[in-house]
């Protein structure tokens, strides 16, 4: 009996009578062979055939198979391939790309001694950037300076001045990028001409785009000067000077501290003031001859309250359309020519 039979309970069966054989054959699979215990030893094969010695390979030979021995590869020699020395990989690598550069790059005064010398020689400056934090030393005699001259002064992270310029020592204006004249510039302009003054007014429209486009309409309808305010709107900015494709060369465009003090003004010197308004008259009903000067509003505002109460008449243009309303520098283009049609 097998040695573990001896620890089952199953019943012995025909199965288990090979397990007793003294050469541990299988009756069914062996048919009365008995395998020698010296086979045992090599892994029971059937049979002798494993034990066949395999025949040699003749060694790889390229004369017989290919027609020819195999040709000897050169070292990799670029010279003669492609002309020139192998680059380096490092030199193949492609450069990070750089940061956007903010659109005011050449008009940037960074430092507190140009800054200091701009404020003396009266340069024009659309603002004067101030990092968050006490201020010390000369930085604080900038920043009073710059308030004297009516400049607007921001309080920004330090983050955003390094992204702007490095070594900027707390302080970063912004020039303008053109010249400023005066609103009695605009009234000789328009004396010297024999004209009527034609004004354009801007009550707060801050996309430079905007600014430019207005800007070339009004010097192509023949206007005398543009208006902007100091605060809370868009200046000369490089933008803005690139939009108006040349047109702030030939029209001067002035930058006024209070609106309504201007339009008061230009009131005393019989102009007639027509603000831009949803709720005004149909444009095509309105008499635009004699002096006159047109309020824009801002992009999503409009016209401010002060300045609505001093117009002396609202003019709209009438929607057909889904949109109710049209982009500050269309809407102005349309008025402006229809005006000029009016002096006509």
């Amino acid at each position: 009996m097998a040695y573990y039979d001896s620890f089952t309970k199953k019943p012995r069966s025909k199965r288990d009578d090979w397990r007793d054989d003294e050469l541990t054959r299988r009756p069914e699979r062996d048919q009365g062979r008995s395998v020698p215990t010296e086979r045992r030893a090599k892994g029971n094969r059937e049979d002798e055939r494993y034990d066949r010695p395999r025949p040699e390979r003749k060694p790889y030979e390229r004369e017989e198979r290919f027609g020819g021995p195999r040709p000897e590869r050169k070292p990799y020699e670029r010279e003669e391939r492609f002309g020139g020395p192998r680059p380096d990989r490092r030199d193949m690598r492609p450069e990070p790309p750089r940061p956007p550069m903010p659109e005011e790059e050449n008009n940037l005064l960074v430092g507190r001694n140009p800054i200091r010398e701009a404020l003396k020689a009266g340069r024009d400056i659309e603002k004067l950037l101030v990092a968050r934090g006490e201020l010390i030393g000369s930085a604080r005699e900038i920043v009073a300076m710059a308030r004297e001259a009516k400049i607007v002064v921001q309080e920004v992270d330090r983050a955003r001045l390094d992204a702007m310029a490095p070594n900027h020592q707390g302080l970063i204006a912004v020039a303008s990028a053109y010249a400023y004249q005066s609103v009695d510039a605009m009234l000789e302009l328009a004396k010297s001409r024999g004209e009527a003054p034609f004004v354009v007014i801007l009550d707060g429209v801050t996309d430079p785009h905007n600014l430019g486009a207005i800007i070339r309409s009004a010097e192509c309808v023949g206007a005398h000067g543009v208006i902007v305010p100091e605060r809370r709107a868009v200046g000369l900015t490089p933008a803005a000077v690139k939009a108006s494709a040349g047109a702030v060369e030939h029209i001067p465009v002035a930058r006024e501290t209070n609106l309504t003090r201007t339009i008061e003004r230009l009131k005393k010197e019989g102009v007639w003031i027509y603000g831009a308004a949803m709720e005004g008259e149909d444009f095509r009903k309105v008499d635009f001859s004699g002096p006159a000067a047109l309020v824009i509003g801002s992009e999503g505002e409009g016209l401010s309250r002060l300045v609505t109460e001093n117009c002396d008449k609202l003019v709209s243009l009438p929607m057909k359309g889904k949109i109710g309303s049209l982009n500050a520098s269309v809407a102005a283009g349309v008025l402006l020519y229809a005006m000029m049609g009016a002096r006509a």
